[in-house]
């Protein structure tokens, strides 16, 4: 343990006394613009208006911390846990207070990404990078009042930048791994355009733990947002997104789990075109968006055919808006329909359609603020479901607030769980009821900001694989089926502090204790915990622009408890500490060179048992914009 006080003292040393005033949200008569986000009621909401927990990352931060592996980026919100199925690039699940991964919604520019014909559904974020994004927003609690579906642990949104001007870079590093990212845009009072893209190819490390061939990753993607402005209140928007990714994947041979020949293809495919109308009594944002995957499978890398693969699409029609009423109330509303559709080389194509609506009114009057709703969605599949959701935040002094909310969430199976060969027609969603508390001192973006927030979330109708037996089904389902069988509780404490004791360092901690317990009475692992839910995780960092001609230092220390890797709690997963450190150069005022060290230590760890992690790496690369 004694490697590790290096660590700490990279990230965590003294400072002098902080000056605190009221937290200045305003900047050249302007709202900054990470004091408001959309992810908590659908329309733009400052953040101390909001009784529920809302983390943002803005770009300035996403690019301190360097590289494309986003999870590096999310370790730093409370709450959030990560498993990967290997090195960067394999399959990797985001928990939110310890939900599953497919109970997170993930909004990438407004666009629901959910992989309708996998098992679970959930959003694979070994497929997405940083490179080119403006901002993530994370929301921690139920929140399906406002977005349906999936929103049962939380949402993250991603939101591509919008530029004038270009910026690009390129980093080499170790086990051969380079990427490069680029993004062009011109933006005017009437009009913007923005390009980016990029590339990542890495070979990587064997997937199995006890494998020596390498597993590699390469992606190649290309993205673009716009706005045309029709009068000074009525907007054009659209957004688009292609990622194509190649991933080597270890599997199941004569000897049991090792290394295998074995490649997965995923090409994911999204965009959204509407109009956005703003005026001082009405906001309305409307469109239509489209989420396509399709992912192929190789038992040989050589193969030039898939022995067999799985397509999947979703397509959204949505409106959303916020009328402003009389006496400090506000209503903000919205409508949406998704036709989702899946196939596969064992199914037959199968649809669903979902149309829902929703009402949140809300009150403030600018020390307390309230809100409650309601909403209402019908499944072809399974009918109707009701959700209810309320918050409220109050000033007790003029840096300290209390905040507090209730939220119900749902998950829809997936037409997976209803129609594959392992389908249960008679599936009902997944439900949930979260409940939080919190204090809350300052801004994020403030020069002192804290919070704690005790939290709690019970769910029912939790789907799983069951045998055939169960339901006495071996006759149509004889390898088995899906069916609602778990109920399961999550509760625990977040802490976060912020502190910039000086215009040139920048310290963050943020830390979550949790607790999971199997609740499903009757079976086996009744009061276990849930499967790789650690009861300790803490991040801290801290950037330290220096004296030295602008060179900047950063350090980051993620530190994970114990925990099972299956529902029996037989095989234990054992906690780990993980140290990068960061530097970077100006070199003139347009361009800059960075590095890293991840994994300092070279720390032999494991998110998911028999799946090998990445070990010291160090990387260097250049960034230049005009």
């Amino acid at each position: 343990m004694n490697k590790y006080l290096l660590s700490v003292s990279a990230v965590v040393f003294a400072c002098p006394a902080l000056a605190q005033g009221a937290d200045d949200i305003v900047i050249a008569d302007q709202i900054r613009p990470d004091a408001i986000t959309v992810i908590a009621t659908g329309s733009e909401t400052t953040l101390s208006r909001l009784g529920q927990p809302v983390t943002v990352i803005t770009a300035d931060e996403i690019k301190s911390i360097q590289g494309p592996d986003i999870t590096r980026v999310l370790e730093r919100v409370p709450g959030l846990t990560l498993t990967r199925n290997g090195g960067p690039g394999s399959v990797t699940g985001v928990r939110l207070r310890g939900s599953d991964s497919e109970q997170v919604l993930v909004l990438v520019d407004g666009v629901r990404l959910e992989d309708v014909a996998a098992p679970s559904g959930g959003f694979d974020f070994g497929t997405l990078t940083p490179g080119g994004l403006e901002r993530i927003d994370v929301l921690r609690g139920s929140n399906s009042v406002v977005w349906g579906s999936a929103a049962i642990g939380g949402i993250i949104a991603v939101q591509s930048r919008d530029l004038n001007g270009v910026e690009a870079s390129a980093e080499y590093g170790a086990n051969e791994s380079y990427t490069a990212d680029a993004a062009a845009g011109v933006s005017s009072n009437r009009a913007a355009i923005t390009l980016n893209g990029g590339y990542t190819r890495t070979d990587g490390i064997s997937a199995a733990a006890v494998g020596t061939e390498p597993d590699g990753f390469r992606q190649w993607r290309i993205g673009g947002r716009g706005r045309l402005n029709l009068t000074d209140e009525l907007a054009i928007v659209a957004t688009s997104r292609y990622a194509n990714s190649r991933t080597d994947i270890d599997g199941f041979g004569m000897a049991g789990f090792g290394d295998t020949t074995e490649v997965q293809e995923t090409r994911q495919a999204s965009g959204r075109v509407g109009l956005r109308y703003v005026s001082s009594a009405l906001t309305i944002n409307t469109g239509f968006a489209l989420a396509d995957t399709r992912r192929d499978y190789f038992a040989d890398d050589a193969a030039a055919t898939p022995d067999y693969g799985y397509k999947a699409r979703s397509e959204r029609a949505d409106l959303t808006g916020r009328l402003n009423l009389p006496a400090d109330f506000t209503l903000d509303f919205g409508a949406d329909s998704e036709w989702t559709r899946f196939s596969s080389t064992f199914d037959a194509e199968a649809k669903a359609n979902l149309t829902s609506g929703h009402a949140l009114l809300g009150w403030s009057n600018g020390r307390a603020n309230l809100a409650a709703g309601v909403r209402v969605d019908d499944h072809s599949r399974f009918g109707t479901a009701w959700t209810f959701g309320a918050n409220g935040s109050f000033a007790l002094t003029g840096d300290l607030r209390l905040r507090a909310s209730y939220g119900e969430g749902f998950r829809a199976p997936t037409l997976f769980n209803l129609l594959s060969i392992y389908g249960n027609t008679a599936l009902n969603p997944e439900r949930s009821k979260s409940y939080d508390a919190g204090l809350e001192w300052g801004a994020a973006y403030s020069n002192l900001h804290a919070a704690v927030t005790v939290f709690r979330r019970d769910s029912r109708n939790l789907i799983a694989f069951v045998s055939c037996a169960s339901l006495n089904r071996c006759a149509d389902r004889p390898f088995g089926l899906y069916d609602n069988v778990g109920l399961a509780r999550a509760q625990g404490v977040e802490a976060e502090l912020g502190a910039r004791p000086t215009d040139t360092l920048h310290l963050q901690a943020a830390y979550t204790y949790l607790e999971t317990e199997n609740r499903t009475r009757g079976t086996a692992n009744f009061g276990k915990d849930l499967a790789r839910r650690p009861t300790h995780a803490l991040t801290l960092s801290s950037d330290w622009t220096t004296p030295l001609a602008g060179l900047t230092l950063g350090a980051d220390l993620r530190l994970v408890g114990d925990s099972f890797d299956n529902a029996s709690n037989s095989t234990r997963l054992d906690g780990y500490a993980l140290t990068t450190v960061r530097a970077s150069f100006p070199v003139t005022d347009r361009v800059e060179i960075y590095g890293r060290v991840e994994n300092l230590f070279d720390q032999a760890y494991q998110t998911v048992a028999t799946y090998g992690t990445w070990g010291r790496a160090a990387t260097i690369g250049l960034r230049a914009r005009y």
